[in-house]
């Protein structure tokens, strides 16, 4: 979602210009590189400049969804590696603040659907945040409620009791807990995540608002009420972001290492 499917948050910062993994929209959130690292140098032991780090990483996802959610999808290959990976484009990643159609417009600009929109954040079934980036809906949400009124109050009074109120300390957030973005199923890629939405436990203000938003929330309801139709389709938007600006022929390169251009 960022320069495209070119595996540019792989790579490492160099002098005077830090990478996209360290936006705080990927650190520390974003984890796993050590993986891609593994598999990519098997893969040149035996078929050196081969195989793209931009494959490596599509294909991670596809074997991952599998793994943890039992929904199997063809991936294409062919990408090729950027060259190109900065903090601060990463500025134009969606925001965990931003309400449904602010979130429509930008996946819009990608080529992608309301529907499809909605059916990738399901993604959110598994995974981390850090406190910073859902304690503002806990303690000062806004003038009129200190806290978020969408929040079901138990699952807030559990998430305050993993993120107690921040100080001025200036902490970044990297040391305080995570707390699994689905309170249900955090290790399962499944449909609870919608149903999880119905009972006000999204963490994040760009979860809870597919609920709220008339956009969007029939659509939540029908992916919390038919799973498996939501895990096809959840396979077939995999795919089309997996096609995102690729670099083919004989644009970009084919890494020997992930975190840094040859």
């Amino acid at each position: 979602m960022n320069l495209g499917c070119d595996a540019s948050v792989l790579l490492e910062s160099t002098p005077g210009n830090p990478s996209e993994k360290y936006h705080v929209a990927n650190f520390p959130t974003l984890r796993g590189f050590e993986v891609i690292d593994e598999a990519k140098a098997k893969i040149e032991a035996v078929c050196p400049n081969t195989v793209s780090c931009a494959d490596v990483l599509a294909f991670a996802a596809r074997d991952s969804a599998n793994k943890v959610g039992g929904i199997n999808y063809a991936v294409p290959a062919g990408r090729r590696d950027g060259f190109i990976s900065r903090k601060e484009d990463a500025n134009a990643l969606p925001g965990f603040t931003f309400h449904a159609e602010r979130l429509a417009s930008e996946f819009g600009k990608r080529g992608l659907s309301v529907g499809e929109m909605v059916t990738l954040s399901g993604a959110h079934s598994i995974g981390i945040a850090h406190c910073p980036t859902f304690v503002g809906r806990l303690y000062s949400f806004n003038t009129t409620h200190a806290q978020d009124p969408s929040l079901d109050p138990s699952y807030a009074d559990y998430l305050k009791s993993k993120c107690p109120q921040p100080s001025s300390s200036g902490d970044d957030g990297s040391q305080q807990p995570d707390v699994d973005l689905d309170f249900s199923t955090p290790h399962r890629l499944d449909n609870r995540y919608y149903i999880e939405l119905k009972n006000h436990r999204g963490l994040l203000i760009s979860d809870q608002t597919l609920l709220s938003s008339s956009l969007t929330s029939k659509m939540v309801l029908r992916n919390a009420h038919h799973g498996s139709k939501w895990a096809t389709k959840f396979g077939k938007a995999m795919v089309k972001m997996g096609k995102i600006d690729v670099l083919t022929g004989s644009k970009g390169e084919i890494r020997r290492q992930c975190s840094f251009v040859n």
